[in-house]
């Protein structure tokens, strides 16, 4: 059976574009919305309160859609909302921690993992505990994890600024301790940073591998549409919207050199603040 109604994908701005991205590669028959909350954007400095609340209206938003499945493609709101979306919508959703966990697990030689987010992210301990289950469900000992908020990269990625001398000198900052500390795994638990992958991987080293969750969380969206039986087969012309909550012109103008191929385009201007939600 052959489902064709799209997937909803949200973030904060541009950064679910990596995830976005990852999904067109695995499932390229499926029709895709994104949509950008860019005028409230970072999520990653918010309380937990107002991150549950954007990402509830954002649901609404998709829901109004007629989507099949959610993907929140954005760290923070994964990690403070994936359970409350997860009990209120009517179709599923993807979060992006914990693909990203196994990923990381799977790839570490010394078993010394970096985790770099926004403050939000980890000072919520998400994607540790995340990291430390998964370690254990594997039988690995002796696990050091090791976490640096990298709040600047978010901003950094909005702008567009992706091989910039101030973008490397920034990381060079941020990376010095996960250096120092002999990771030879990075997590990029932001899903702006892959954007800026780059000069993280100059900064890192080529020994170091580098985690893109949009990378696995795309197999996790694939494998549920089978399990789902919701996936869309043979469809040749899949649709491509985006919305924003800014200025459509100026998110293509940023996204366009990510994307590539002519998109985004067609992106149109939509506010989910006018959605009334109970926490």
């Amino acid at each position: 059976m052959t489902d064709n109604r799209p997937i909803g994908v949200f973030d904060s701005g541009i950064g679910g574009l990596t995830v976005l991205r990852e999904i067109w590669n695995s499932v390229p028959d499926e029709s895709t919305i994104y949509f950008g909350d860019n005028s409230r954007a970072p999520y990653g400095t918010k309380s937990r309160s107002t991150v549950i609340r954007y990402s509830l209206q954002n649901l609404r938003f998709l829901e109004t859609k007629d989507v099949k499945m959610i993907v929140i493609a954005c760290n923070t709101a994964s990690a403070y909302a994936y359970e409350e979306l997860k009990k209120r919508a009517d179709v599923p959703v993807v979060e992006v921690v914990t693909p990203g966990a196994d990923v990381a697990c799977r790839s570490t030689r010394n078993g010394k993992i970096g985790i770099i987010a926004t403050k939000g992210t980890i000072s919520t301990g998400v994607y540790k505990k995340a990291v430390e289950k998964r370690a254990e469900e594997l039988g690995m000992n002796d696990i050091g994890i090791f976490q640096q908020a990298c709040p600047l990269f978010v901003s950094l990625a909005e702008e567009g600024w992706w091989d910039k001398e101030v973008t490397r000198l920034t990381a060079e900052e941020y990376l010095k301790p996960l250096k120092e500390a002999g990771v030879d795994t990075l997590v990029m638990a932001c899903t702006h940073y892959p954007l800026l992958s780059g000069v993280i991987k100059e900064v890192m080293g080529d020994n170091v591998v580098l985690v893109n969750t949009g990378e696995a969380t795309a197999q996790v969206v694939k494998d549920l549409l089978r399990y789902e039986g919701t996936a869309s087969e043979g469809n040749s012309h899949p649709v491509r919207e985006f919305y924003t909550s800014d200025e459509p012109e100026l998110f293509e103008q940023v996204a366009a050199p990510f994307l590539g191929e002519g998109l985004p385009s067609g992106t149109k201007h939509f506010t989910t603040d006018k959605y009334e939600v109970s926490i």
